[in-house]
């Protein structure tokens, strides 16, 4: 057996320390491996974005997160399997033994509500707690337990797409002003079709719900996630209502809305505005939309051109009436002057003739002397 020289043995040291530290040797001829991505953060990844899942957005610490409830996320397993083949090794794990592995790679949170009481009138607490705080005890548990990811989501294509058409669409709202007559209609007609549609849509959803709990009793609300802050796509426009978990109303609190409700219309029916009223504003509303829709850019500098024209007429008719006024002012004062001259000369007269009558009477007592 042939002994190892120094070289080989440093190298041997050098091979070794590179494999306990997870670094390649240099001067080794075996090619590196790729760094593998680690096996819970895809099934993380997978879990969320799997639609049956039900999860829901929560404010916690400020932050806006995605969550989910332990028996949901036990359900969910048991209802898909063939999910846990992503974790190669650790595919045999228990359901709680791979939460917990998400708890400890911070992949998961445990979260508890905000609002531990219960509200009046209401018989147990919400099944999705809008506001969330941190859980002390980060172990997973099915009992009333809230889970959210903490890891970011991966945008879809179609997300970032809409993201370059945002701007666009900014930029195409300011230039309404200069689309043509035809495009102008056809926006405003589209977008008042629409807004009409939301008012009847809420103002029918408030006149079955209160014709409902006056008669019935009961609090039905069609698209209960209408007006809702935080809520999907499809959970917005859901149709059917939820149950209702709260008290039945008592019959004094009925016919007092009621009374409230048949006030409210009498009301409305005595201020009602007439038919001048209604004509006036009409008209007014229509000469806002008329100046919207007929203007221009041609039209907007022709009027610029106008008002600049109106502007130095006027400058020049200001200019005329000054020097006409100058003028006239110079030939009233000169009149003026030539009154008071002669008055200056009238009296140098008067003088004289004092003067001259005083002579003769001194020349007259010199006479007599």
């Amino acid at each position: 057996m042939k002994k190892m020289g120094g070289a080989e043995k440093k190298r041997v040291r050098r091979s070794s320390a590179a494999l306990q530290n997870g670094t390649r040797d240099p001067n080794s001829d075996t090619p590196p491996r790729a760094a593998k991505k680690d096996v819970f953060q895809l099934f993380a990844e997978k879990v969320r974005d799997h639609k049956d899942l039900v999860s829901r957005w929560a404010v916690l610490q400020e932050t806006r997160v995605e969550y989910y409830r332990g028996k949901d996320f036990v359900c969910f397993l048991k209802n898909h399997p063939e999910l846990k083949e992503i974790l190669e090794s650790d595919r045999n794990l228990e359901t709680e033994d791979i939460a917990n592995a998400l708890l400890r790679k911070n992949l998961l949170v445990r979260c508890d509500r905000v609002v531990k009481t219960l509200r009046p009138g209401k018989k147990k607490l919400s099944t999705w707690p809008a506001h969330l705080e941190i859980f002390p005890d980060q172990v997973f548990s099915e009992n009333d337990a809230f889970f959210a990811w903490t890891f970011v989501k991966r945008r879809p294509l179609w997300q970032t797409l809409l993201s370059f058409c945002w701007p666009v669409l900014t930029l195409a709202i300011c230039l309404f002003p200069v689309y043509p007559h035809r495009c102008k209609l056809l926006i405003l007609y589209s977008c008042a079709g629409i807004l009409l549609l939301i008012l009847s849509l809420l103002s029918l959803r408030a006149t079955i719900f209160g014709v409902l709990y006056i008669i019935l009793g009961k609090r039905v609300w069609f698209f209960p996630n209408i007006l809702a802050e935080e809520a999907t796509l499809g959970e917005l426009f859901r149709f059917c209502p939820k149950k209702d978990e709260e008290e039945r109303p008592k019959w004094t609190a009925r016919l007092f809305y009621a009374m409230v409700a048949v006030l409210a219309i009498l009301l409305l029916r005595h201020h009602a505005p007439d038919e001048a009223a209604r004509a006036r504003y009409q008209k007014r509303v229509y000469n806002i939309i008329d100046d919207v829709l007929e203007w221009s850019p041609s039209l907007a500098l022709s009027g610029m051109m106008e008002k600049q024209q109106n502007v130095f007429n006027a400058t020049e008719s200001n200019d005329n009436f000054t020097d006409g006024s100058k003028v006239g002012s110079e030939e009233t004062v000169l009149p003026d002057a030539g009154a008071e001259t002669i008055s200056e000369q009238h009296e140098g007269e008067e003088m004289g003739d004092v003067e001259d009558i005083d002579d003769l009477h001194q020349h007259h007592q010199h006479d007599n002397i």
